[in-house]
């Protein structure tokens, strides 16, 4: 080799290098077709088309981390997906699909999205990854039942998960007071807030998992929602909480900060999966 071909390589920036390294990895896509541990979907058409995962993953890699990454759409509308930025990147992605309003109560999305996250936990290391290194994040009302799941701890207890062994909870744009559409349902119109068990709020503890909360711009955000995000993350610091942050992102309304949300998503994980072993 040339020496000035071997100064060029020397001085590739590690980052490239590792993004290389990771093209070369292939990566699967399996679908789950009910992520209930029993049989409960085989009678329920709705539950049978709704209850189903994708499980993206990086083929004969070992000790990975994984997103569980639950769509938006105001738990009436959306569907899963894998989002394009998080591929491609040597960790999992699951993609949760759930019930919809008005087809079910909005307490059983939150519901399914317990259900899905505790199949993570259960079965992610026959993929290769770490079940110490789950973490939950979603859109809007995906943000909302990751707050949810995460921070009220009934729901994943009821499938003997205990919701702190989530690595870290990155809610997009989540409600944190009680859902529009949970308000809906109780005859409450959608400028009228409330905090009741239905709200993120309600459930403010110091001992959750690591919380990244991110929103649009405060002038450009639907309602109120970067106001009350800012208020989970006081309250979570007045509780005790030694890991909240809270990012806005300025310029860009509700639809407009999922993109450049991701990155920060996924700076997130890799300080936390560094953290997580530095401790071993």
């Amino acid at each position: 080799m040339k020496p000035y071909l071997l100064i060029t390589f020397l001085f590739i920036p590690a980052f490239l290098l590792a993004q290389a390294s990771e093209m070369l990895v292939t990566y699967q896509t399996d679908t789950i077709s009910s992520y209930y541990p029993d049989d409960s979907t085989r009678n329920n058409p709705y539950m049978k088309d709704m209850c189903v995962l994708d499980v993206y993953y990086p083929v004969g890699k070992k000790d990975f981390p994984t997103i569980v990454w639950f769509h938006g759409g105001g738990l009436t509308a959306g569907k899963r997906y894998i989002p394009d930025y998080l591929k491609n990147r040597g960790i999992a992605v699951v993609g949760v699909g759930y019930r919809l309003a008005p087809n079910v109560k909005a307490i059983n999305c939150i519901k399914d999205a317990a259900a899905a996250t505790a199949w993570v936990f259960n079965h992610i290391e026959d993929y290769g990854g770490n079940k110490n290194l789950i973490f939950v994040s979603g859109m809007s009302a995906g943000g909302y039942l990751t707050y949810m799941i995460g921070l009220d701890k009934s729901y994943l207890a009821s499938h003997t998960i205990d919701a702190n062994h989530i690595a870290g909870l990155i809610p997009f744009s989540g409600h944190a007071i009680t859902h529009f559409t949970v308000r809906k349902e109780m005859g409450i119109p959608g400028h009228q807030p409330i905090i009741d068990q239905m709200a993120p709020l309600y459930h403010v503890r110091p001992d959750a998992s690591p919380l990244l909360i991110i929103t649009g711009d405060r002038n450009l955000e639907m309602l109120g929602r970067y106001e009350e995000n800012a208020y989970m993350m006081r309250m979570m610091k007045v509780a005790g909480h030694k890991n909240v942050k809270l990012y806005e992102l300025d310029g860009n309304d509700h639809g407009q900060m999922l993109y450049p949300a991701f990155p920060l998503l996924l700076r997130e994980v890799e300080a936390l999966t560094a953290a997580s072993n530095n401790k071993k």
